[in-house]
Order: C-alpha cells, then sequence, then structure tokens
C-alpha cells in the first residue's frame, strides 16, 4: 500500500502536532512547516501528495502561500483553518484550494476528506502525452515513442512547466523563480544552457523538438502543443 506524504502547514505547533496524531496513525507520513515560506521551500525540492493549509498565520498568510504554490506546483491543497465565512471559503477555493476544513474539525470527517482529495488527484494526474512524448511525473520519467530521455531533474523540471501550460511564453526570470525560488542567485544564461541541452536530448531520441520547444526573442520560451 502506498504511504502518502502530507505537508502540514501552521504557525501553531500544537495544531501540527494534533493533525500528526490523527494522521499517522492512518499510514500518512506527515512533514510540518510552520511558515508557509517553509512549506513553499520544502515543496521545490521535494514530492508530497496533499498541503494541509492554515490561512491566519503571519508574514506569509494561506492565501498567498496558496497562490505562490499554485506558481510552480498542482499538488492538492486543502485549506485548515477557524475562518468559515462563505467569502472566505469561496476565496480558498478560487485561488487553487482543492477542499476547505474549518476547525474545530471532527477527525473522521477530516479523514474523509483527505481520500477524496487524493482520489481526485490520483485520477486527474496521469502522464502527460504529446506528439509521442511521454512526461510521467510519478515515474520522474521522459519517453518518446517508447525510447528513454535521460533528463536531470532541473532539465526535467523545465519541461514539465513547459508541458503542463502549453502555448504560455515562459521568461526567463519566471523559470528561475518557479524552479529555484525568487531569491535564488541563477543566472538567466543557466536557463537557456537547460534548454539547450533538453532539446539536443530531444533531438538526439528524435523528437522534432524545434517544432515545439521554441524561443520567444526578446521574452523567454513556450512550448507549442495542444493543453494536456
Amino acid at each position: 500500500m502506498r504511504m502518502y506524504t502530507l505537508v502540514l502547514v501552521d504557525d501553531e505547533a500544537r495544531m501540527l502536532d494534533l493533525l500528526d496524531l490523527y494522521l499517522a496513525p492512518n499510514g500518512y507520513r506527515c512533514v510540518k512547516c510552520r511558515s508557509g515560506q517553509e512549506a513553499i521551500d520544502y515543496l521545490r525540492g521535494h514530492h508530497a501528495d496533499l498541503v494541509l493549509l492554515d490561512v491566519m498565520m503571519p508574514e506569509l498568510d494561506g492565501w498567498e502561500t496558496c497562490r505562490r504554490i499554485r506558481s510552480f506546483s498542482d499538488i492538492p491543497i486543502m485549506m485548515v483553518t477557524a475562518r468559515d465565512e462563505t467569502a472566505d471559503i469561496v476565496q480558498g477555493l478560487k485561488i487553487g484550494a482543492d477542499d476547505y476544513v474549518t476547525k474545530p474539525f471532527d477527525e473522521a470527517e477530516l479523514l474523509a476528506r483527505i481520500e477524496a482529495v487524493l482520489r481526485r488527484a490520483g485520477a486527474r494526474r496521469s502522464a502527460i502525452r504529446t506528439a509521442g512524448l511521454v512526461w510521467d511525473e510519478e515515474e520522474h520519467a521522459v519517453h518518446y515513442e517508447g525510447k528513454p530521455i535521460p533528463l536531470t531533474p532541473k532539465e526535467f523540471a523545465i519541461l514539465g512547466l513547459f508541458l503542463k501550460r502549453p502555448n504560455q511564453v515562459f521568461s526567463r526570470g519566471q523559470i528561475i523563480a518557479s524552479l529555484w525560488g525568487y531569491l535564488a542567485d541563477t543566472e538567466e544564461r543557466t536557463v537557456d544552457s537547460h534548454i539547450k541541452n533538453i532539446r539536443e536530448k530531444l533531438r538526439q531520441a528524435g523528437f522534432p523538438a524545434d517544432d515545439h520547444l521554441q524561443t520567444v526573442w526578446g521574452v523567454g520560451y513556450k512550448w507549442e502543443g495542444r493543453k494536456p
């Protein structure tokens, strides 16, 4: 049976411990984060299956944390908060949350909602296929017509960024922010180097890279193709 990793985000250690107490015995691996930024930093470098996100936190609240996570990841997000006004629930769902649970919550209901969100995510999370190319996030593998294409982790992530948002133009700065973080001291030519390597590896596998991974002069790069 697969063990799911849940990222718990709350500025109160007592609430993190309580959630862990509920969830760990039910087979969930819990990663505790005391701030939105800590959660964002973790998600940029690690795999997780679901985020349980508090709203009322200092410095970076749950709304902004959700927005920033959505800028680079489609991981399911469940807001867990004492704010139970309809307007708050609507706002949470509009900015990208998958579900909204209010405090105090019933343990059985929380577990049922988590299972439902993970079930929906599993149903929609499939490999992206386009023109014979397969990008599989779960297996962390790329194939073209059955032939594996060996990409580095950063190359894999950049290709995934494009494939998840085909036809969207990304500036070098946006790519750096999405993969390295807003405060990263990464030069834009590093992105160019990664793009060059991706193109070359796709070409070597026989994939028509130039037809899809395109340079938008003066702006950045985009993937020409159908939406997944």
